[in-house]
């Protein structure tokens, strides 16, 4: 503790201790804590600290010994108590001053009306389970009797309280077992330890009891047990008590499913439970028959994702996910594709299913759960060694699809149910959509049939005037992914025909999408469009096909939109045309040429006038993409390229729009490095060697030093941190030795221009060039490695990276903002106002 804060903390402890000074801002209380937190974690021990501020030890009894307390400082005051007690030594040194007992014991706030306030038994929680890590505090709980009073607050009506108090009896158990190891590992009741085996015995009995609340509660502590502690002996704790948790998820209405789920999931994790004859895996299987499904279904995702579940428990919970998939293909037509892994008798009976798909209320929440689970396990790679049944679950989904666009026909009641509930329901569409996306990993080893199925039934929500906004963008999503997929070379002859036919309908789609009156519908088929063509780079028959159609006017349209997210997006896409040209005619002298020059030109204009910060920021990431992937105009001239940028963005107000142009510098300049034979650099293959003077004069023309001095003295900090970063880098190549000895050779001598400090955080221990300065530095370039040299880029990097706020945040700052706090409060006390 420095010394400022050693002088205002005795003043901060008697205005906390004096219940005439409230303290209304319980945030600093919190942050108070955090300070003392990380002083005690520093120090090891609480015992100096105790000894050098006695004050501490005065605030926790003054305020443990008030009739009425404010709560918060209560509260406060029992978490300090326990993060002092936290090591042995302040431990024994609070206890013989009785502070321990008058804070957790029966002498403090549980033995009164205190007690009754949420505040306070969330302090005395949290504040026991700080304390206990040492054998000492152990002690203390077993012998004052505060266990009780933890198993009563299990239940209680916080869930705040009840979660701390989880927490706290299974850290408990934890330390009862660490302190007695040997004996854990024997399955008698009577070897074990005093307190484990009371935990024990008193969780069986509520699990015994046939109440919600007390099985709720005990399966709550296992949880949290079994997710804290992975040791051995865990396996014979649950040895002891799987029969229990057996009876209860074999009862007729199974109480607390999702949390049976949740324990059964964390045990799966450790590594205790990982052998296959385990009882546990028993357990699952057995969950996985009697849960409801959409209890089910959370277990089966879970299960699926363990390593360790054994490959027939993973293959009963795949079957759990694709019933109600199974149900909608059987409802959809006559023609119903098997799912091949289904058993005769699946693990929920399938009645069951057919009732919640029959009802509105529980068919859309199953469905969508169903569908969003099947999604996030494309990704599994044990899907491949499961013989994943990618075909029925295809079919399905598209005619889940056709239900929700009332194109499908009725198989049987079931059917006629579905067609009336899913028709326009844009949650189940949206879910379906997202599953068919994911299922393009398999679009080569599906029939070319099945993936004509996926493309009508994506072309019907493209064309569809009723698909919602955010269902169109998830069917573009779809789109892009199948066609990706399927235009892979491995793919088959007729299925890439189909698919080139199905791009052609979709140029005849997107204009209409493009004109819609909706911006979220324009802006999607915008990114739809702009993420086709970066995919599609090379396909030439796809280039001729956009490049005449109606869509590039459409798109320059669209860059006067009045809304901001689309004039973006409109940005974007008209970036990429020259990008998709020039890949497909490299060198030629295509015919869109001279409009795209005229798409530079419009795009710098958009920089410089566009009031939104989003197309400007479109703009800047446009030029980037250019110089990274060579646009033809810019590797003509490319200084006189950048020089434009960053002129355009220079007075920008937003902060954004300056650091990704100094992101489209720092890739200029790493290629001009390569080609002046300095560094190697992804997006530049050749390697010209030239003097550094030559070199110099490049940066020059493209005005990088007047920007990237101005950019260093920004207000807004990101701007100067990434500009002192790519100066760094440029001072870490042009001042090597042997650039400066080629420096002195042109007679450069150690005199610098004038310089002052930068402003900012620490101004006198930085210097760099003035605005002046950098305004004439281009007329006298070759003097920039002996300003670079004498610029210490280093320290205000360092400078830059802490928070500008640090000062304010500072534990000084928080103590005197607690007292002028105080005496604001003071001085308007009698203020009616």
């Amino acid at each position: 503790m420095d010394i400022k804060c050693s002088r205002l903390l005795p003043s901060v402890c008697t205005l906390l201790a004096d219940p005439r000074c409230p303290v209304s801002d319980d945030t600093c209380l919190e942050k108070l804590l955090d300070w003392f937190k990380t002083l005690t974690s520093s120090a090891g021990s609480t015992l100096l600290l105790l000894e050098e501020k006695p004050c501490l030890t005065k605030l926790i009894l003054t305020v443990l010994g008030q009739d009425e307390p404010n709560p918060s400082i209560l509260s406060f005051v029992l978490r300090l108590t326990g993060m002092l007690a936290a090591s042995e030594s302040g431990f024994q040194h609070l206890q013989q001053g009785e502070v321990v007992f008058a804070a957790f014991g029966e002498a403090g706030p549980l033995g009164s009306a205190l007690w009754e306030d949420m505040t306070i038994r969330s302090g005395w929680v949290q504040g026991v389970y700080t304390m206990l890590q040492h054998y000492s505090a152990f002690q203390f709980l077993c012998n004052s009797g505060a266990l009780d009073v933890i198993f009563s607050l299990q239940r209680d009506r916080s869930l705040f309280v009840a979660s701390g108090a989880n927490r706290l009896l299974a850290r408990t158990l934890i330390f009862s077992a660490k302190s007695e190891p040997s004996r854990l590992l024997c399955p008698k009741d009577c070897d074990w330890p005093a307190c484990a085996r009371m935990i024990v015995a008193r969780t069986e009995e509520s699990l015994q009891s046939h109440s919600a609340a007390s099985i709720q509660a005990s399966l709550k502590l296992l949880i949290t047990l079994f997710e804290q502690n992975q040791d051995p002996w865990t396996e014979i704790l649950w040895s002891r008590i799987a029969e229990t948790v057996e009876s209860v998820l074999r009862e007729d209405s199974v109480q607390a499913g999702h949390l049976l789920v949740d324990l059964f999931l964390s045990m799966g994790r450790s590594p205790a439970f990982s052998c296959p004859e385990c009882r546990l895996w028993k357990l699952v299987t057995l969950a996985l028959k009697n849960l409801s499904l959409t209890q089910a279904g959370p277990l089966a995702l879970g299960l699926l994702k363990l390593e360790a579940c054994p490959a027939a428990i993973k293959a009963q919970s795949l079957n759990v996910l694709l019933q109600p998939m199974d149900c909608i293909s059987r409802a959809a037509s006559h023609s119903h594709v098997e799912f091949p892994g289904l058993p005769d008798q699946p693990p929920t009976n399938p009645a069951s299913v057919e009732t919640l798909l029959s009802s509105r209320s529980s068919c859309v929440g199953l469905l969508c759960q169903t569908l969003a689970y099947l999604e996030e396990i494309q990704s599994l790679a044990c899907l491949s060694a499961m013989d994943f049944p990618q075909k029925p679950l295809l079919h399905s989904v598209v005619a889940t699809l056709q239900f929700g666009i009332g194109s499908a026909v009725p198989a049987n009641s079931l059917g006629a149910t579905l067609g009336k509930t899913l028709v326009g329901c844009f949650r189940v569409q949206r879910a379906a959509l997202g599953l068919l996306g994911a299922l393009s990993r398999w679009a080569t080893s599906v029939h070319d049939e099945a993936v004509e199925q996926v493309f009508d039934i994506l072309l019907v929500y493209l064309k569809s005037p009723d698909t919602s906004p955010t269902v169109l963008k998830k069917a573009f999503q779809a789109t892009l992914k199948w066609l990706l997929s399927s235009l892979e070379p491995s793919s088959r002859l007729p299925g890439v025909r189909r698919q080139k036919q199905f791009l052609k309908e979709m140029l005849s789609v997107l204009p209409k999408r493009m004109c819609s009156p909706s911006w979220e519908v324009r802006d999607s088929a915008l990114e739809y469009l702009t993420l086709g063509m970066k995919h599609l780079k090379g396909q030439e028959w796809f280039c001729q096909d956009l490049l005449t159609s109606e869509v590039p006017t459409l798109v320059e349209s669209l860059l006067d939109d009045p809304e901001s997210y689309v004039r973006a997006s409109a940005v974007k896409a008209l970036g990429q045309f020259p990008l998709m040209a020039s890949s497909t005619r490299p060198g030629s002298d295509h015919n869109g040429s001279h409009k795209e020059a005229g798409a530079g030109v419009r795009l710098l204009e958009i920089l410089s006038t566009d009031a939104e910060g989003f197309p400007r920021r479109a703009v800047i990431g446009v030029f980037t993409d250019w110089l990274k992937e060579g646009h033809p105009e810019v590797l003509a001239a490319p200084e006189l390229f950048v020089s434009k940028a960053v002129q355009g963005v220079k007075g920008d107000l937003d902060w954004e729009v300056k650091v990704m142009a100094l992101e489209l510098v720092e890739v200029f300049v790493a290629q001009t490095f390569v080609r002046f034979g300095f560094l190697e650099c992804p997006y530049v293959g050749d390697s010209l060697p030239a003097s550094l003077p030559e070199l110099l004069q490049t940066f020059c023309r493209a005005k990088l030093f007047e920007f990237l001095f101005g950019a260093l003295r920004d207000c807004d900090r990101p701007v100067a941190l990434k500009a002192c970063e790519v100066l760094l880098t440029m001072k870490s190549k042009i001042c090597k030795g042997n650039c400066l000895e080629q420096g002195n050779r042109l007679g450069l001598d150690d005199t610098a221009q004038p310089a002052e400090t930068l402003g900012g955080a620490s101004p006198s221990a930085f210097i760099c060039p003035d605005g002046d300065f950098a305004e004439r530095f281009p007329q006298d370039p070759e003097r920039l490695p002996l300003i670079l040299q004498a610029m210490d880029l280093e320290g205000l990097q360092r400078a830059l990276d802490i928070s500008s706020d640090h000062l304010e945040q500072s534990p000084e700052s928080l103590l005197q903002d607690i007292l002028s706090a105080a005496g604001s409060a003071e001085e308007n006390e009698a203020d009616c106002y």
